[in-house]
């Protein structure tokens, strides 16, 4: 429900991995959508407090194994089965802790580090419940996991440029004034972007069956998007949020499963 929810998007791509690896999926998107809830919209009550709480819970259904909290005892199953490691977890908390306090990046470094955090630990998690427990299979796709984390918070982050900036008063490219953007520091966002698609579509290819196809359709949605992002002009993209409808959405499943059957990924 949570999934659905809060993304059509990557809602229909969790359709489409295999029945035995898809609820500890929605397992791991709902813990963190609830967390990064917490930090962006609770706009009215102590958003401190709250994670505070959530935090303590979270910790404590991980080391008991048991929640009465249904989303994160869904998460702590998937934790405990899959074996992800905790400081993942801790790297995720921490980021979301980070939109608390810090409204600018202003060096690559801390950029960086917010997005290990806040992206990048989120497909290592996923990684975990594709490969089943294969640990070889799993430090040879890290890399590739990691860089397809990216690529998708950087998409975020330029597709959503004006709530950011204006409802939440934070910038995440350093060394970009988003109040003059203009096509080289976009062309420069995009470039980037891009070469973390091409590290993630390596690894994509290299995924087990059950989630080959699940993936590789969000990969063709976010790239999708990006395509969309590279022709809007740069003082457009940060007055207006860019999306995919659902009809285009579900023109791009037909063909990118036929792709897929083509062995054409």
């Amino acid at each position: 429900m949570v999934t659905t929810t809060y993304s059509t998007s990557f809602g229909m791509a969790t359709k489409m991995l295999a029945n035995s690896i898809r609820q500890d999926i929605y397992n791991i998107y709902g813990f963190v959508r609830l967390a990064d809830e917490i930090v962006d919209s609770f706009h009215d009550f102590d958003k401190v407090s709250l994670l505070n709480r959530f935090e303590i819970s979270l910790y404590e259904a991980l080391d008991e194994g048991i929640s009465v909290n249904p989303i994160l005892n869904a998460f702590q199953h998937t934790y405990h089965k899959c074996k992800i490691d905790r400081k993942f977890v801790e790297a995720f908390m921490h980021s979301m802790r980070l939109d608390l306090t810090k409204s600018k990046y202003l060096t690559v470094e801390e950029y960086q580090n917010y997005i290990y955090g806040s992206a990048d630990v989120v497909g290592l998690m996923c990684l975990k419940v594709f490969v089943s427990g294969d640990q070889a299979q799993f430090d040879a796709l890290k890399d590739s996991a990691m860089s397809l984390g990216s690529a998708f918070q950087k998409v975020n982050f330029l597709r959503d440029l004006k709530a950011d900036f204006e409802g939440l008063n934070r910038t995440y490219f350093p060394g970009t004034d988003l109040n003059r953007l203009d096509e080289e520091s976009k062309a420069a966002i995009i470039k980037d972007i891009e070469s973390d698609f091409a590290i993630g579509l390596s690894g994509i290819r290299q995924l087990p069956m059950e989630a080959r196809f699940g993936v590789f359709m969000a990969y063709r949605y976010y790239s999708k998007l990006l395509q969309k992002l590279k022709k809007t002009p740069a003082m457009e993209i940060k007055n207006a949020r860019i999306r995919v409808s659902n009809h285009k959405k579900i023109i791009l499943l037909t063909r990118s499963y036929v792709k897929y059957q083509l062995n054409l990924i």
